[in-house]
Formats: C-alpha cells, sequence, structure tokens
C-alpha cells in the first residue's frame, strides 16, 4: 500500500478479528532498534485514559485485544510483533493507532527498510506498507485501523515526529513525564523545601486560613504517565541450609526423571509437562503461543488423543485448544527430543487433519532451532483448501528462555506459578530429560571439517551450505540461552545486503567457510558497547571472541588507557587489547598481564599517528575448540557456549 492509502478489511481475512501486525526495519551496523506502541482512541480522536497506551512497560491488554509480543530477529534485520484481537475490543474504541520511537530519540533515518506487515490469523501476510525518506524523525505513526460504517478498515499513515514518544502520545492526550521520553530515572522524592532544584522555586509558606472557613479541596492534577523503561523482577528468597541428614539426599520434584528408559517415554512425559504447565500458568502459556496466532483467553490442553484419519487414526503427541468471546483455536502439537528429526510425512497427516477440521495451527517442537527460509520439514497441504493451517516450530530452547525470563526477570502474578515453571526448568535441563536444544552440529559436520584440513572442500559444495545452516543455529540458541540468564535482548547480527534471500546470503557464508576455513557470528547483547564477534577457526582449531570499545569523546588518551586497564581488573590475563586508528593504522597492542604495569603502551608511538586519532580499543580471546569431532555436542558446541559466557562474564560485564 502506499501512503494515505485505506482498505477494508474483511475483504481480506475470514473471520475477521484476530490479526498480527509486524513492524521491521534493517541497520547498515546491525545495532539500530525501535520500540513500537499501541494507542486505543476514542471519540475525538483521544485516548479514554493512560491505560489505553501500550508500551514496553504496559505491553498487555487485561482483555486481550491488545498483545506487544516483543522482538525477533530477522534473516535482514529485526521486527517488533504485536498481536490485536479487533472482536475483544470495547465498543468505545473507534480507532487502533500504531506507531513506534527510538530510543533517546534517535532517528529514524539510520534504520533502513522500515516496513509495517498485517498477517491474518492463519499466518499469511495481507496487507504491506513501507515507510521511505525518514531522517531526523525520532517517532512515527505507521498506521491505523479503525471502525467505518461498521466494517474495520485500514490506514497507512507514515507520519513522523521529531519530539519522539513525548511529543506522538501528547498528541492523542497521554501526559507524558518530561523526562522519561529521554529514558532518565526519576529523581527520590523530597519534602524539603530547601532541597528544591534550583530551576523549581521552593513553595510559599503556607497561609491559614479562618477557623470557619474550611479550605479548599486541591485541585486534582492529571496523572502523568512514566515511560522510562523498567524491569519487573521477581524477588528471589534468600538460601536457607538444608534440612537434609547427608548430602545425599535430593530434594523431591514435581517432574521425576529417574524413571526415564526410552525416546518414547521423553516425549511423552515432556509433552504432557509442558502442555499442563502452558495451561496452569497463564504467562508462559501466553507467551508461547501469542506469536503462533492464538488469542489471549482460557487455555486447555490435551494429550493421548486419537483424531480420525480415514482408516488409520492419528494420535498426536498434543492438543492445544483456547477459548474467547466463544470461538476457539486450535494447534495440534508433534513433540521430538533427544535430538531425533521431525518427519516429513507426519507433519504432512497432521497438517491434512487440522485442514479438515478447521484448526488453525500445526506446532513442532524438537531440539532443533527453526530458521527463516531454511524449514526443518517440507510439508505442504493441498493448496485447494479453503481452511489454510499455519506450520510453527518451538524448540525447547525457546521453551527454556520463556521460562527463565518469567521466573528470573520479568515476573509472574503467582509464587506457586513460579515455583512451577522453576519445576519445568529443572526438568527441561535435566541431562535425562532430552529437552537440551540444539546440540548436533549435522552429518556433514566431520566430512567439512576434514575437507578443510586437506584442503579438498570446494566453493558450491552443499555441504558446507548445511554447516552454516547449524551454526546458524547454534548461534540463535546461544542468544536464546544468555538472553534468559541476563534478562536482556541478545540477538545475532545478519549482515547481508538489502533485499538479499536467506539461501543467497547462506551460500555467500559458505564459500567463505572453504576458502578461508572459518565460520563468522555476530551478536548484539542489550547493555553491551557494542556487538559480540565471534570467529571459529576450523584449520587452527580456535575460536577467538571479539569487542570493539569507544574511546571516550573527551579527556586525555592515557586516562582512557587507564580506565580501561581498571575497568578489566578481573578480565583473563592473557585477553589481547589492539587500540584502533583513524584511517585502519594499524595500532599498538598486547595482552592484559604485559599492558597492567605499563598502559602508555596503548598509546601510539611519536611518528606513527596522533594520540588523538584514537577511535577506541579491540579486546579480543583466543581458546581451543574442543577435540572431538563427533556429530554430537561433546566438543565444538561446548566450546563455543564456553567462550562466549568466559567473554562476557570476563569482559564485556567489565566495560559496559
Amino acid at each position: 500500500m502506499t501512503k494515505g492509502a485505506n482498505t477494508a478489511l474483511p475483504a481480506l481475512a475470514d473471520g475477521g478479528g484476530s490479526f498480527m501486525v509486524r513492524l521491521g526495519w534493517s541497520s547498515a551496523t546491525g545495532e539500530g532498534d525501535c520500540d513500537v506502541s499501541v494507542l486505543l482512541l476514542r471519540e475525538h480522536g483521544k485516548v479514554g485514559g493512560n491505560d489505553d497506551f501500550y508500551f514496553y512497560n504496559h505491553p498487555v491488554a487485561a482483555d486481550g485485544s491488545v498483545q506487544l509480543l516483543g522482538q525477533t530477529p530477522t534473516d535482514n534485520g529485526s521486527e517488533d510483533r504485536i498481536r490485536l484481537d479487533l472482536s475483544a475490543l470495547p465498543a468505545t474504541v473507534e480507532c487502533v493507532v500504531v506507531a513506534a520511537s527510538r530510543y533517546r530519540r534517535a532517528g529514524f533515518g539510520e534504520l533502513q527498510d522500515l516496513r509495517l506487515t498485517l498477517t491474518g490469523g492463519s499466518g499469511e501476510d495481507l496487507i504491506g506498507f513501507a515507510i521511505v525518506g525518514a531522517t531526523v524523525e525520532s517517532a512515527f505513526v505507521f498506521a491505523e485501523i479503525y471502525r467505518r460504517a461498521g466494517e474495520w478498515k485500514f490506514r497507512a499513515i507514515g507520519q513522523g515526529y521529531e519530539t519522539g514518544l513525548a511529543g506522538l502520545a501528547t498528541d492523542y492526550g497521554i501526559e507524558i513525564d518530561e523526562d522519561d521520553d529521554q529514558d532518565v530515572p526519576p529523581q527520590p522524592a523530597t519534602t524539603d523545601p530547601a532541597a528544591a532544584p534550583p530551576d523549581r522555586p521552593a513553595p510559599a509558606e503556607p497561609v491559614l486560613a479562618p477557623a470557619a472557613v474550611s479550605p479548599p479541596p486541591p485541585a486534582p492534577q492529571p496523572r502523568r504517565l512514566r515511560t522510562a523503561k523498567k524491569k519487573a523482577t521477581l524477588p528471589r528468597a534468600p538460601a536457607k541450609p538444608s534440612l537434609a541428614e547427608n548430602d545425599e539426599w535430593r530434594p523431591a520434584r514435581l517432574f521425576p526423571l529417574s524413571s526415564l528408559k526410552s525416546d518414547k517415554d521423553r516425549e511423552v512425559r515432556a509433552t504432557s509437562i509442558l502442555l499442563s504447565v502452558m495451561a496452569q500458568v497463564p504467562e508462559f502459556g501466553r507467551g508461547l503461543t501469542a506469536a503462533f496466532g492464538a488469542p489471549a483467553g482460557r487455555m486447555e490442553t490435551f494429550t493421548e488423543v486419537v483424531l480420525p484419519n480415514q482408516d488409520h487414526p492419528r494420535r498426536p503427541d498434543g492438543v492445544i485448544r483456547v477459548e474467547r468471546a466463544g470461538r476457539l483455536w486450535t494447534a495440534l502439537v508433534e513433540t521430538k527430543t533427544n535430538g531425533n528429526p521431525l518427519r516429513a510425512e507426519q507433519v504432512r497427516d497432521y497438517l491434512d487433519i487440522a485442514a479438515r477440521r478447521g484448526y488453525e495451527a500445526v506446532i513442532t517442537l524438537s531440539n532443533d532451532v527453526a530458521l527463516d527460509g531454511s524449514p526443518l520439514v517440507e510439508a505442504r497441504t493441498d493448496a485447494r483448501r479453503r481452511n489454510k493451517v499455519a506450520l510453527w516450530h518451538l524448540s525447547w530452547a525457546d521453551v527454556t528462555h520463556q521460562a527463565q525470563m518469567l521466573i528470573h526477570h520479568e515476573g509472574v502474578r503467582q509464587g506457586p506459578h513460579a515455583w512451577l515453571l522453576q519445576e519445568l526448568l529443572h526438568y527441561l535441563q535435566h541431562e535425562n530429560s532430552g529437552c537440551h536444544g540444539f546440540q548436533n552440529m549435522g552429518p556433514d559436520w566431520v566430512s567439512v571439517r576434514n575437507g578443510i584440513d586437506d584442503e579438498t572442500l570446494v566453493p558450491g559444495d552443499p555441504r558446507a551450505v548445511r554447516v552454516v545452516e547449524s551454526w546458524e543455529r547454534l548461534i540463535r540458541q546461544v542468544c536464546l540461552r544468555l538472553g534468559g540468564e541476563l534478562g536482556e535482548k541478545v540477538v545475532p547480527v545478519q549482515r547481508a545486503r538489502r533485499g538479499t534471500d536467506p539461501q543467497s546470503r547462506r551460500a555467500a557464508l559458505a564459500k567463505s567457510l572453504c576458502e578461508d576455513g572459518r565460520l563468522h557470528a555476530e551478536i548484539r547483547i542489550d547493555g553491551a558497547p557494542g556487538p559480540l564477534h565471534l570467529t571459529a577457526d576450523l584449520r587452527l582449531s580456535r575460536l577467538r571472541t571479539s569487542i570493539e570499545v569507544r574511546a571516550a569523546d573527551q579527556g586525555y588518551p592515557l586516562t582512557w588507557v587507564k580506565r580501561l586497564m581498571k575497568q578489566l581488573a578481573a578480565a583473563p590475563a592473557d585477553l589481547h587489547v589492539e587500540t584502533l586508528m583513524r584511517g585502519e593504522v594499524p595500532g599498538p597492542r598486547g595482552t592484559l598481564d604485559r599492558l597492567r604495569p605499563e598502559p602508555a603502551d596503548l598509546l601510539p608511538a611519536p611518528g606513527r599517528g596522533a594520540a588523538g586519532e584514537i577511535t577506541g580499543f579491540r579486546l579480543s580471546l583466543s581458546r581451543t575448540l574442543g577435540s572431538t569431532r563427533g556429530n554430537a555436542a561433546s566438543g565444538f558446541i561446548r566450546s563455543v557456549d564456553s567462550a562466549i559466557d568466559v567473554f562476557h562474564r570476563g569482559v564485556i560485564t567489565s566495560v559496559s
């Protein structure tokens, strides 16, 4: 669609009420970001109150009509997703405004490929709208979904604001604290008149009213919305000494693992445990299913289900049903554990059954991580069927991440629910559960490494592409694990030309692997000074992690390097530090153990560039890759996990 155009929604989607709005963007540096928001407008084009404004601190409507699902990486950047259920909106809501803003009023001109996509309940894309020519605008109204003559319509807006989130929200009747749009933490309140800020006069001395006259009530002040970013964390109880007689006693667990003897046992038990916790903990169940088109409503889950299928009844591992305003959303669940692959013919059968029965989705769950443009199974249904069924995939790493975020960072409403999620997390992370996430680099891994060693691997070899896909799956899983532990957004950075399809990008990476024997990745961690760079050199069996730290805008270079040495006091002694110079001039470098006594060694020598040309410092750590070359996680995958953990704990946290 073009700016200003509009169209009716019922003509585009059967059943009309549930939609996914995806706001996407890309960045040349891989570091650009923005935050989506939704405003519900009542009469006269204004909100009814601050509760009609949904953003990062107020992400979900109590009636389930609006759900901000958070950001997810794509092959060409990132996108933020919003679930809208128009049928659940109050009758007084006349318009839904979809907007986005940038942190600290950065300009949208720094981002590329700004786009909005509206997706129907079954997963098909209905509307696309791109914003071009953005410059200094720090907020945008992307679109409106509004009522007209009893039906919902969509209008492409594309209006920018230089005044950020505050200016945008104020136009619609939201009162925002002055400093909140700049993400400045609130100052502590004070009752001491002498401590009032200099630009705000101290209150005048009170004047006592006559005894016979009651003082007038104070005029009500409008409640100003606080939009400074914050986290809702779940308090952790202090550790208490165990009442066990000795260390051999083990606490009783809600989900025991000792009786698991076969893969079938693991699949049945893992499915039943997961689905039961999803039904009992609303935040958890909604977090896992909202992105798949499920409404916010009463959820029930089932196992041991038999569905008729001609002469051969089918038994899916599970069924999820969500009821909302008398409407049912249903998904079949197919589960695999212990690294067992999904079978395409089985998934196709479930898609056919779901289509015939009017179900909305089939959800597959396994240790594999899904990639854009590279499906885990090739499963197509009869295109002539009127009811289209969406095929979605969850990895066990996704499930673990969601549980970690809720119990350690975001919180849940009830204490018993937090304990229930903790028990689920213990089960998933136990070595006997079979739910350990991606742990297999694939059948081509050994032959590709041997081909790199003896220089027989040539560009164009399809095995190299499959290894690149496995590497990408591993990096995505690392991001899920690290993000769940930190409570921060951790995503892979995909650097590719705009419009490059995933397969072309992976083919280029495979060509590079064949030529230099290296696998590269970048990971963006919220709060870190820059992306974490990861290089696996398969020829040298070395794994290198690095990050670049910008030099300060003011001060003296010697002060910079002394401060850097102080920050890195607890970093590994073999950390390599390199001074970065303007114009790619080689700068001084050395290991931390040598530089600590003499920080000035990081400054360029006379005649090799002025100290004022220092642009930053590169910090890197090199480790040996796992020696085992088997398909399992015995060597390489554990090496990657360990290297990233060591570098983040010992280096990134020191300079962030």
